[in-house]
């Protein structure tokens, strides 16, 4: 009774405070606006795709290749047909995401497929193929795990940092299958499928020394006296886990279409 009173001195309603903190989620479809640029590769600079705040998603320098990539959670290699531009043309993408509630990877993914498909009028199919992959398995110990203390809606957070002779990724609510797809479309040169058969969410730190078959070649590799062990190495050391690479079936993405976009 005494905090009602005392918020209707301030000319506030209990009723109108619940209702502004539960304002509903938007749907995340469609970016609000997107400013697409070509510009020329520049290995120094980097590539990288991040939201700024709550609502401006910034991807630098990707090939339209790797955007179905990062889109559609695959290893470039899995990706094929449409014009060979795909592969060479690099660009720069601004975009503004609706509300005020910062979007999940998932649903800033989402808003890029619908971007693939509005502005670069991409179509394709799917085809099982069989690809070498690396399966991601339970080491002979078992696992060296740590369940997330987060809510288990809250985003999982998996941010790969590169340094000179090291890569460091700090893992937090995340899932095997998070971690799999993290590594298959941004860091190994081939598909990840997770076999663990693990449903938790863990927290976990991973610290490696990079080699050539890691970033398509773009980062530095260690030298042999680096201070970090290799990405195999430290996931059987570190987690509990191990990569075993093998052959297997993986549902291809083939392009059918592609065009250049309009200019902005």
């Amino acid at each position: 009774m005494v905090r009602q009173i005392a918020f209707a001195i301030l000319g506030i309603s209990v009723s109108g405070m619940l209702a502004q903190t539960v304002a509903p989620r938007p749907k995340f479809d469609a970016f609000e606006v997107a400013t697409i640029k070509p510009v020329d590769p520049d290995a120094k600079a980097g590539r990288y795709i991040v939201m700024q705040g709550n609502n401006r998603f910034v991807e630098k320098a990707y090939t339209l290749k790797l955007l179905i990539a990062a889109a559609y959670d695959l290893n470039p290699r899995t990706i094929s047909g449409g014009p060979g531009w795909i592969e060479s043309d690099h660009y720069d993408i601004v975009a503004v995401t609706p509300g005020e509630v910062r979007p999940t990877h998932d649903e800033q993914m989402s808003m890029l497929r619908n971007l693939l498909t509005d502005r670069f009028k991409l179509t394709f199919h799917r085809e099982q193929k069989v690809f070498s992959i690396y399966e991601l398995e339970i080491a002979k110990n078992g696992p060296k795990l740590k369940e997330s203390g987060s809510p288990a809606d809250e985003p999982p957070q998996l941010i790969s940092t590169v340094y000179p002779q090291r890569i460091v990724m700090p893992a937090r609510n995340a899932t095997m299958s998070d971690l799999a797809r993290l590594m298959q479309r941004a860091i190994l040169d081939r598909p990840v499928v997770d076999k663990t058969g693990l449903t938790g969410r863990y927290d976990f730190d991973l610290e490696w020394a990079p080699d050539e078959t890691q970033f398509g070649g773009e980062v530095p590799v260690a030298s042999a006296d680096a201070p970090s062990l290799p990405l195999f190495s430290t996931i059987q050391q570190q987690l509990g886990l191990r990569l075993e690479a093998t052959k297997g079936p993986i549902a291809a993405l083939v392009v059918d279409k592609a065009e250049r976009p309009s200019a902005n």
